[in-house]
């Protein structure tokens, strides 16, 4: 059975003061009791000469006391000399003036076997109403022969234990009660703020991300994890808000995908339909539908090969692992954009080699996206400045351009997937809008970073980051600069 918090706190506690109450109350009790009987054994042992001498020889001629019995014995006392086999000769109640004995203790046959100077004491079932005697056995001399039986009635001890047995009963009991609900009041009021907590998780639950546990504070236990679920409930709001954010950016991706596979398939379709129709009849028909057919395929596959790219990176599959040469890289990026644009102003600074461990390929395609980036995006006559240096242990590669630049907001989104900071940019001159996302993920792979900012004066200034290699492979010699 499966208990609460409450009631195993209440059950241990109130458990813990019975344990406690029990153990105080037993060692009261045996504590009095062991007092009293040592008192009584003192009245025994301070007794014995004045009973003596009253049994061996009685005042009157009935063979009493006399007025009462010894100052140091209670009444009722029991006065006896016996035989070692426990036969009485003479028994006496000191202080009743009669013969007649109405109680007696129940003794041993035969007596125990007592010294002179070492009596022995017993505590023995009595008659008459007494029920319990504190008795001492002596022997009266060495041979053996007569035995002094002296019995106190245990009476008034047992009251007083009795009496004491009902105070602790009546104590105990009033202290459980009120632990008891002192503990339900202390339970109610340290448990109140886990309350809080569970009503705040409900809420929370319902949707509201938003909302934080109280109390929160490194003073108490139950702060302290209030502090650790504001910090899980943060880091739950950051995950889920991350999973919208993702969830929103893969919706518009497939979009934008879905978007620009359209464009090209649905000029397949058209250039297909045509030569259905009888292109054939005319060459020249023919010839455009045939030719735009493959071009669009090969947009198409380049698109398609650039969303593989992108998925295979997303997925972390790793890319190859080999010493390359950024200087040789960079050389070439440079000279394929001078033949691609002769008339454009392009400068080019790696004095020099910087050598990375990555995907010859993949870096290639990083450097040869920014560079055909700043040639696309910037009027004919705007230069292009691209360095490549280190610093730091790191490569570091810049390409720089001064045409319109990127505002803000256009900043922000420059690496999404399909993202156009001119959306009316037609897409045979602009691409597919995947460069740039490709650049950033092929450098997060190589362990490196990727940041576009505003170019003083107008443009816009790309730097890549990556850790240079700590051994140089064999370069190709390439000018320190060119222009």
């Amino acid at each position: 059975m499966t208990l609460s918090l409450r009631t195993r706190l209440l059950v241990g506690v109130v458990a813990l003061t019975v344990l406690g109450l029990a153990v105080a109350d037993i060692a009261t009790y045996k504590s009095l009791e062991s007092f009293l009987l040592d008192r009584v054994n003192q009245q025994l042992h301070d007794g014995v000469p004045q009973v003596r001498n009253a049994l061996t020889q009685p005042v009157g001629g009935d063979g009493h006391f006399g007025a009462g019995p010894p100052a140091s014995l209670p009444p009722g006392t029991y006065a006896a000399l016996a035989l070692p086999d426990g036969t009485i000769l003479i028994e006496q109640v000191p202080g009743f003036g009669s013969g007649t004995i109405t109680s007696r203790p129940t003794l041993p046959k035969p007596l125990p076997n007592a010294g002179l100077d070492k009596p022995t004491l017993l505590t023995l079932s009595g008659s008459g109403g007494v029920s319990q005697y504190r008795v001492l056995v002596q022997a009266e001399d060495s041979a053996g022969g007569n035995f002094l039986v002296i019995g106190v009635p245990l009476t008034e001890v047992q009251s007083t234990l009795r009496q004491l047995l009902g105070i602790e009963a009546s104590i105990t009991a009033g202290v459980l009660l009120a632990m008891a609900l002192m503990t339900i009041a202390l339970i109610r009021v340290g448990l109140r703020p886990l309350d809080r907590m569970g009503q705040t998780a409900d809420t929370i639950a319902g949707g509201d991300l938003t909302r934080r546990v109280e109390p929160a504070t490194s003073q108490t236990e139950i702060g302290r994890l209030g502090l650790a679920l504001n910090k899980m409930l943060t880091q739950i709001e950051i995950a889920f808000n991350e999973r919208l954010r993702s969830e929103q950016q893969l919706r518009q991706f497939l979009a934008d995908a879905s978007h620009e596979l359209r464009t090209p398939l649905t000029s397949i379709r058209g250039y297909a339909e045509m030569l259905r129709r009888g292109a054939q009849d005319s060459p020249e028909d023919s010839a455009l539908a045939r030719r735009r057919i493959e071009e669009e395929s090969k947009r198409m596959t380049v698109l398609v090969e650039d969303l593989l790219l992108l998925a295979r990176l997303d997925q972390g599959r790793p890319l190859q692992r080999d010493p390359v040469d950024l200087q040789a890289v960079v050389l070439d990026a440079f000279s394929d954009a001078r033949a691609v644009a002769p008339e454009r102003p392009i400068t080019m600074s790696a004095p020099d080699p910087v050598n990375v461990t990555g995907d010859d390929l993949r870096l290639r395609q990083v450097v040869g996206n920014l560079v055909r980036n700043a040639l696309v995006h910037t009027p004919a006559n705007s230069p292009v400045e691209i360095s490549l240096t280190t610093r730091d242990d790191q490569a570091v590669l810049t390409v720089v351009d001064h045409g319109p630049g990127l505002s803000g907001a256009m900043l922000k989104r420059a690496f999404e997937p399909f993202y156009r900071a001119d959306p009316s940019r037609s897409r045979d001159r602009g691409g597919s809008g995947l460069g740039l996302s490709i650049a950033e993920a092929v450098v997060a792979e190589h362990g490196g970073e990727i940041n576009v900012s505003q170019t003083p004066g107008g443009g816009a200034t790309f730097e890549v980051r990556m850790p240079a290699a700590a051994v140089a492979p064999q370069t190709l010699p390439a000018a320190a600069a060119c222009g």
